[in-house]
């Protein structure tokens, strides 16, 4: 019966457009499904459901990383469609699908919800499952990031790394601002908006490993004759408290003292230390902090100082999604 069945050009490119699968895959698909178009693709994807379940324990490790931003920039979504090969992830049509399903996600709000979307006429979790089959890696989503604010803008790197940064207000080269910050996240990896967001306990936790990390690398150092690394008594401005900053200028003054410099010229000079106390201990946030972390393109700078920068607007919060 099914060799009976006569499959034309036509049909079989039209299976391909559909599903990206192979020439031989599609006319397989429909002679088994006796030229029905639907049938066809339900063929497809249950031979994709057996290279998924052959494939289940590997890992999705290599992708794309795709952001979409709606068109008023009062929303934006960050996902990875995660492969496992570079190859397969650098490949034109697999980006071209990983943009298709970053528009799906653009109009969710979880990762459950886009996976249950409508992706023509299937969900998005059979679609991966049917490429599954038609690439013969096991395909997965990642990552899933959603942003909502007054403005969104996001920022992509070689499609591995998507950021997406909302800010409380449109100003005078919001698109600049927004892109600027974006690249931050992305580059720099923060992981919180500012050292206001730390839990006590954390900052002390990380206070006690860092040092014991540093006392170490110093009796080492000791011991091959080398110059021993600064040990912070803190690490986060979450520590600095009026009373700490207070101490630290007396010292710094009685410094200045002790070097004989003229008390007339301490305000030029108390400044430049007080900022270097202030550097030298909060370490954590400089790392982990979005608005605490020197400013890529300009050092002397904090993203917190290039935002003020821009007038009456502030950045409510970011989203990163990594492939990898």
């Amino acid at each position: 019966m099914e060799a009976m069945v006569k499959i034309t050009a036509a049909e079989v490119n039209k299976l391909r457009q559909a599903t990206g699968a192979g020439m031989m895959d599609c006319k397989k698909a429909l002679v088994e499904a006796e030229g029905d178009f639907d049938k066809a693709i339900e063929v497809l994807r249950k031979k994709g459901q057996k290279v998924a379940d052959k494939r289940a324990d590997r890992d999705s490790s290599e992708g794309a990383a795709i952001a979409k931003i709606n068109a008023d920039n009062t929303s934006g979504v960050a996902i990875v469609l995660g492969c496992e090969t570079d190859f397969v992830g650098k490949n034109e049509n697999f980006v071209a699908l990983a943009n298709e399903l970053a528009d799906v996600a653009l109009n969710c709000n979880t990762k459950e919800e886009f996976l249950a979307a409508d992706f023509g006429g299937v969900t998005i979790a059979e679609k991966l499952i049917e490429q599954t089959g038609v690439i013969g890696e096991k395909l997965d989503i990642t990552a899933f990031e959603k942003l909502d604010a007054p403005f969104v803008g996001q920022y992509v790197h070689i499609n591995k790394i998507a950021a997406l940064v909302g800010l409380s207000a449109k100003v005078d080269s919001t698109e600049v601002l927004v892109k600027d910050v974006a690249m931050q996240v992305a580059s720099m990896g923060a992981k919180t908006l500012s050292y206001k967001d730390f839990d006590p306990a954390f900052v002390t936790s990380e206070t006690e490993a860092r040092i014991a990390v540093i006392e170490k690398d110093n009796i080492e150092l000791g011991r091959l004759g080398k110059t021993l690394k600064n040990v912070p008594s803190y690490i986060s401005m979450a520590q600095l408290t009026p009373e700490i900053l207070a101490k630290a200028e007396e010292a710094a003054k009685a410094e200045l003292k002790a070097e004989g410099k003229p008390e007339q010229i301490w305000d030029r000079i108390l400044p430049g230390k007080m900022e270097r106390f202030i550097s030298d201990n909060t370490t954590l946030d400089q790392e982990q902090c979005l608005l605490d972390q020197k400013f890529i393109k300009d050092e002397k700078k904090t993203v917190a100082m290039y935002v003020e920068s821009y007038g009456d607007v502030t950045v409510t919060g970011f989203k990163r999604a990594t492939v990898g």
